[in-house]
């Protein structure tokens, strides 16, 4: 099976490794031509753009984007889908938004290419070592590139999720998930930190990673991360945040279900991003107004 993998990121490239050391010949193209020696390194065949990458192709052409959400993935799947014939796939194996998925899959299908929707989880180490995927598109033409998902993900860690949008849905949900985990643990290590006694956290998040009913690959991480910067004073209190928490919460209010700690998440992350802090300016500055409460102001000490 050969596979054309446009988009060399980091879990691009990992992906292709992955590809590589599983047997398949991969054809590759990235903007960024520095990759090429990396790419052709582990072997695969390196085109500068995707054009000349799809013409080198024989046979059945399945195109795997990996690729951020939005404009990017946008051009790229229309140009791709201008050169390809019916019968032909394209993967998307990146964030996209399920409704863009959907109106992809239509678009393709009228070209008589399949599209699938893939929803991709394990970060950097799972693109390399095998990752967890979840798979929105025809269940048919699924079945012919099966065997491209059983090699390239871990054991039972891949799902056909059904219909088009199926797959980046799961995947939006699933990210939602992990903002509430990992807000839970930032809360729960920052009040350690805080606390009267003087615990090693790193020790503590390795505890609670043995037999603790909270024991996860994120705790895993929040170990290692601890052993290498115990204050983290290395590290801004900024989280950004790629829209997927934001894509559920809209679906969530969508649907009127409720959601209150991943909506909660989503709101500490727009917070965090928040340098100027003008809300809370003016929160401070009403409290000093109608109740003569103390007030800092910059370069001086608190008012009395």
């Amino acid at each position: 099976m050969n596979i054309g993998l446009i988009g060399l990121g980091k879990m691009g490239m990992m992906l292709l490794l992955n590809m590589r050391e599983q047997g398949f010949k991969v054809y590759a193209s990235d903007r960024d031509l520095s990759l090429q020696s990396e790419a052709e390194k582990h072997g695969a065949e390196f085109h500068k753009d995707a054009k000349s990458m799809v013409k080198a192709m024989t046979g059945r052409k399945i195109i795997w984007l990996m690729l951020p959400a939005g404009p990017v993935t946008e051009g790229v799947f229309e140009g791709v889908l201008q050169m390809l014939s019916s019968g032909d796939i394209i993967i998307d194996g990146g964030n996209a938004h399920y409704r863009d998925s959907v109106r992809r899959f239509e678009k393709a299908s009228e070209k008589g290419v399949h599209f699938f929707d893939v929803g991709t989880s394990g970060g950097v180490e799972g693109a390399r070592n095998g990752s967890c995927m979840m798979i929105g598109g025809d269940g048919e033409v699924f079945q012919d590139i099966e065997p491209l998902f059983r090699a390239v993900n871990v054991e039972n860690g891949y799902l056909y999720t059904g219909e088009s949008g199926s797959g980046h849905f799961l995947k939006m949900v699933h990210n939602g998930i992990e903002y509430g985990m990992m807000q839970a643990i930032g809360e729960g290590f920052n009040l350690l930190h805080k606390s009267q006694y003087d615990y090693d956290l790193e020790k503590v998040a390795r505890v609670f990673n043995n037999g603790s009913v909270i024991r996860s690959w994120l705790m895993e991480l929040t170990e290692s991360l601890l052993s290498k910067d115990r204050d983290l004073s290395d590290i801004e209190g900024v989280i950004p945040s790629s829209g997927e928490g934001q894509w559920t919460l809209e679906e969530a209010l969508k649907l009127k279900v409720a959601v209150p700690v991943i909506a909660q998440s989503v709101m500490v992350r727009y917070a965090s991003e928040d340098r100027e802090k003008y809300g809370e300016k003016v929160i401070a500055s009403l409290r000093n107004e109608f109740g003569g409460h103390a007030m800092k102001r910059k370069g001086m000490k608190d008012e009395l």
